[in-house]
C-alpha cells in the first residue's frame, strides 16, 4: 500500500499495543515502525532493476524480519525514551505489529509479500489497489480524533479500535467483491463463447467498484474491465503474447528471472528494434481505448556482457490520461 496507508496503519496500531501508557509516542513509533519495510526500495540505488524488483517486498516484508529486528528497534526506541512508562519489551512488543501488519496488509494488493520468506511463496490476493481512498480516509479521521483526546481516556481506545475495525472489515470485504466481479468475468465469457486456460483479476486503480481481468487464451492474452455499475456486456481486447520475439534471449538467466517475477503474465513487444518486456499484472496506463502502453514495462538489451534490463520510467502525464477515463469507466459502461 502507499506510504500514508502504512503511516495510518501503523500509527493506529501503536496506539492499541501502548498508547494507554504513552500516549501519541505509540502513535509516533508505530508509524515509523509501519514505514520500514519499505526501506527495500534503496536496493534500487545499489543492485541492478531485476535484483531490485526481486528484493521488492521479499526479506523486509517477512514475519522472520518483523521478529528479527522487533527487538533491536524496540531497544533503541526504549533508549531514546528513558523516561516513558513503557519497558524495553513493550517497545518491542509495538514494533514488530507495527512492522508485521504492514505485509498483512499488502499481501491484499497485486504485488503481494513474501509474508513466508526465504519460502518463494508470494501472497497476492489481489482484492484492493495499493491506493484506495475508501480504505485510508476513515482510518485517519478516526486517528486523528483519537490523538486529541487523553492517553487515559476510554474515548481515545474507542475511536482508534473503530479505526481498525472500520479498515479491517471494509478489506475483508474487498474479498467478496472480487469473488461477485470474478463471477461476472466468468460468465461473460462463457456467454461469448470464449474458451480459457487462466483467468486472473484485480481492482482497478483507486476503486474495487471497477475491476480488471487477465484471461489467457492460448497464444494471446484477453483483457477486460467490469464496473458493478455496468449495464453492457463485458468488453475484450487481445494482446499478442509473441513470446517468439525473445528467441534465444529466453533462454538467458536474467528473463527467466523476469517472467518468474511476472508469474507468466507477460507479453512482447518490439519498438524501433528495441524488445519491450510487458508485465501484464499491473494492466495499462490508462483505461482509453487506444492506451497500448503498459504501467510496468522493461526494455531487453543483449550486450556482450549479457542482458540488460531497464525499466521504462512512467510520467505525470500518464497519470493523467489514467485519471481522465478512470471515473467515467467506474460509472459503467
Amino acid at each position: 500500500m502507499d506510504s500514508l496507508t502504512q503511516i495510518v496503519l501503523g500509527a493506529a496500531v501503536g496506539e492499541a499495543v501502548l498508547g494507554k501508557k504513552v500516549g501519541n509516542k505509540a502513535m509516533l513509533y508505530g508509524a515509523i515502525a509501519g514505514t520500514i519495510p519499505d526501506l527495500d526500495v534503496l536496493a534500487r540505488n545499489f543492485v541492478d532493476t531485476v535484483t531490485a524488483t526481486e528484493w521488492h517486498r521479499g526479506f523486509s516484508h517477512s514475519i522472520f524480519f518483523s521478529v528479527l529486528f522487533a527487538p533491536i528497534f524496540g531497544w533503541l526506541v526504549w533508549k531514546l525514551n528513558a523516561k516513558a512508562n513503557a519497558t524495553w519489551k513493550d517497545w518491542s512488543w509495538l514494533m514488530f505489529w507495527g512492522m508485521f501488519t504492514h505485509p498483512i496488509l499488502d499481501a491484499f494488493t497485486t504485488w503481494g509479500t513474501q509474508l513466508f520468506w526465504p519460502l518463494e511463496i508470494r501472497l497476492a490476493f489481489q482484492s484492493i489497489f495499493v491506493i484506495d481512498p475508501l480504505y485510508t480516509l476513515p482510518f485517519l479521521v478516526f486517528l486523528i480524533l483519537a490523538m486529541f483526546q487523553k492517553r487515559t481516556s476510554d474515548r481515545r481506545r474507542k475511536l482508534n479500535r473503530w479505526g481498525l475495525i472500520i479498515s479491517s472489515s471494509y478489506l475483508l470485504f474487498t474479498l467478496v467483491l472480487k469473488g461477485l466481479a470474478y463471477k461476472k468475468f466468468e460468465a461473460s465469457l462463457e456467454s461469448q463463447g470464449i474458451r480459457y486456460t487462466e483467468m486472473d483479476i484485480r481492482p482497478a486503480p483507486f476503486s474495487t467498484v471497477l475491476w480488471t481481468a487477465n484471461i489467457d487464451v492460448e497464444d494471446a492474452y484477453l483483457m477486460g474491465n467490469y464496473s458493478f455499475l455496468d449495464t453492457q456486456p463485458i468488453h475484450f481486447e487481445s494482446y499478442l503474447k509473441n513470446r517468439n520475439l525473445l528467441g534465444g534471449l529466453k533462454e538467458d538467466d536474467t528473463v527467466k528471472r523476469l517472467i518468474d517475477i511476472a508469474q507468466g503474465w507477460y507479453t512482447i513487444s518490439k519498438e524501433k528494434d528495441q524488445l519491450i518486456f510487458n508485465d501484464l499484472r499491473f494492466g495499462l496506463l490508462s483505461l482509453q481505448e487506444d492506451e497500448k502502453q503498459f504501467a510496468f514495462s522493461y526494455e531487453i538489451t543483449a550486450t556482450k556482457e549479457g542482458v540488460a534490463i531497464k525499466e521504462i520510467p512512467k510520467k505525470m502525464s500518464d497519470a493523467d490520461g489514467l485519471l481522465q477515463s478512470l471515473w467515467q469507466r467506474i460509472l459503467g459502461n
